[in-house]
């Protein structure tokens, strides 16, 4: 029972199945039916039609008959092909031959692609052709006036021509012959060959319009402007010559007799309106002749600066020669009195090789003016060897400095020492005008190793040779401890005038206070034993008990600082 019942089941499922399928090969049959109905509706023969608007023969009417033939074939006979293909499609789908039925359709659907494909093709033919009658046609409208007007332009200028005028006059009538066979073609219904020609024209009329607008002035370039700049620059030459310019070394005659061959060679080409090689050729020549006129300029500006500055570089080339040359003598007398640095030598020594190469190099330069070089090489010569010949002249004036600070230093040393001996005397005579009873140990002491540094400077300056480093040495030696003698001198002499004004001062708290008169009495016994700063702290401890501030207004009243002491 149970075995019957998965059969009636497995039929039913397999009718099911087969009915899905069927509807999917239904499905596709309609699909293709309406792709067949759509080309079979396109208005192929109303586009073809459009090709009656031309000249129905030769190359046009032959392909107007082969898109015509090819759409009938796909009419009468392609399509109702294809339609028996669908009923034999439905017809395997009825019979449940589903594998029959696809491989039919995907036949029809590979043909309708190749229809589809053939009318496309058809269609883009019949664009190109349309297109090609229209744009040729309107080319032609255009390249008519073209050579009307070229030829009007070679009649109304033709003395800008010469010879050539003929040439393009032929090229004209040539381009216009060419033209009138477009006609022929168009009769004959062969729009793709006349389009071909349009455009080949199309471009050589426009070569020959930019051949007939440049000629002019090539033309004359090469017959007139050229050659007179030629013989110009052959006369300038000439003259330059003359004058006593340089001018042979450059060789330009027989280049520019050259360029004279090159011109008529051209002129030639040109009378036969080849202008080819003459517009490059000219265009080289005139850069080059350029060329040799900017160098005659530069030779004659050259000759004019070597024969103004020559005289005043060689009066100069002198001049640091003899300067060098003295500078030696001075060395030599200064060192039986200075001892001069191992570099200072080295220096003098590298100035003279210096100025020997560079009198070598002047003599060199001046050879090869003899011999004939153009000026404007002596000139680049003369302009190197001045900026050498600046810098030494530079390097000896530092040098020249240099010995003169030699020489400074020992007057300026000199000078010091009057300086300091003059300080030394004023510390002197202060001491010996001032009231105190003597002068202490340690400022005598400073007071003589000031005069003996001052003496040994002094010693150092008289030495042969001079030793300026040692000089300078002890120069700053001999003024710090004169300098700290004269601060020390100072300070005293201001600590006694204010313990003398204390002491006065304080007389009159001796009566009263015995403390303030025994450390007064102290302070005097200090002062008369040299010891001022012991002096000063006594008397201030004896006011400033009986009278606070007392020291500072002392102070202030007889012009002292408080800070003293």
């Amino acid at each position: 029972m149970a075995y019957g019942i998965g059969a009636i089941l497995a039929v039913i499922v397999g009718v099911i199945v087969g009915l899905i399928f069927r509807k999917q090969i239904y499905d596709e049959v309609d699909r293709l039916e309406g792709w067949k109905m759509d080309i079979m509706n396109r208005e192929v023969t109303e586009e073809l039609s459009k090709v009656k608007s031309l000249n129905l023969s030769g190359e046009t009417q032959e392909r107007f008959e082969s898109w015509r033939s090819e759409w009938d074939d796909i009419l009468s006979k392609q399509l109702p092909h294809l339609e028996e293909q669908l009923f034999e499609a439905e017809d395997y789908a009825d019979k449940y031959r589903f594998g029959s039925a696809k491989k039919v359709i995907k036949a029809i659907e590979e043909h309708l692609k190749t229809i589809e494909s053939s009318i496309d093709k058809m269609f883009e033919e019949l664009e190109t052709l349309l297109h090609s009658e229209e744009n040729s046609r309107k080319d032609i409208e255009t390249l008519h006036p073209q050579t009307k007007q070229l030829r009007k332009k070679l009649l109304q200028q033709r003395h800008r021509y010469g010879s050539a005028e003929v040439r393009f006059e032929v090229m004209i009538d040539a381009a216009e012959e060419k033209l009138q066979s477009y006609y022929q073609l168009v009769e004959q219904g062969n729009y793709f060959e006349a389009n071909e020609l349009v455009q080949t024209m199309k471009d050589e009329i426009d070569q020959l319009t930019v051949q007939i607008e440049e000629f002019p002035s090539l033309y004359k370039m090469c017959k007139q402007e050229l050659p007179s700049q030629i013989e110009d620059l052959v006369n300038g030459l000439k003259q330059m010559s003359d004058d006593g310019y340089r001018v042979e070394a450059y060789n330009f005659e027989e280049e520019l007799a050259g360029f004279q061959e090159q011109l008529n060679r051209y002129s030639e080409q040109l009378d036969k309106a080849d202008m080819e090689e003459a517009r490059s050729g000219a265009i080289e020549i005139e850069e080059r002749v350029n060329e040799m006129f900017a160098q005659l300029e530069t030779e004659a500006i050259a000759k004019s600066y070597v024969e103004k500055h020559q005289p005043n570089l060689l009066s100069q080339l002198q001049s640091i020669r003899e300067d060098i040359r003295l500078s030696k003598e001075e060395i030599e007398v200064l060192q039986h009195t200075y001892q001069f640095e191992d570099k200072d030598l080295e220096i003098h020594t590298s100035l003279e090789k210096w100025v020997n190469l560079l009198l070598k190099q002047y003599n060199d330069i001046m050879d090869e003016l003899e011999e004939g070089l153009p000026h404007s090489s002596i000139r680049e010569e003369l302009e190197r060897w001045e900026v050498q010949l600046q810098e030494l002249i530079e390097q000896h004036q530092q040098f020249k400095e240099r010995l003169h600070e030699v020489r400074a230093g020992e007057r300026e040393a000199k000078e010091q020492i009057t300086v300091m001996k003059q300080k030394l005397i004023a510390v002197n005579r202060k001491l010996q005008k001032s009231n105190i009873p003597g002068v202490p140990l340690y400022l005598q002491n400073a007071i003589e190793a000031a005069a003996h540094s001052l003496y040994r400077v002094h010693d150092l300056l008289d030495e042969q040779p001079l030793d300026m480093i040692k000089v300078r040495e002890s120069l700053d030696n001999a003024t710090k401890e004169t300098e700290s003698a004269s601060e020390q001198t100072e300070l005293l002499l201001d600590q006694a005038a204010l313990v003398e004004t204390m002491i006065q001062y304080g007389n009159r708290y001796r009566s009263q206070y015995p403390f303030t008169a025994a450390k007064l009495s102290e302070a005097e016994r200090s002062f008369r034993n040299y010891e001022y700063d012991q002096a000063l702290e006594l008397a201030t401890d004896a006011l400033e008990e009986v009278e606070p501030g007392a020291r500072d207004r002392l102070g202030e009243y007889i012009g002292v600082s408080s800070t003293v002491g």
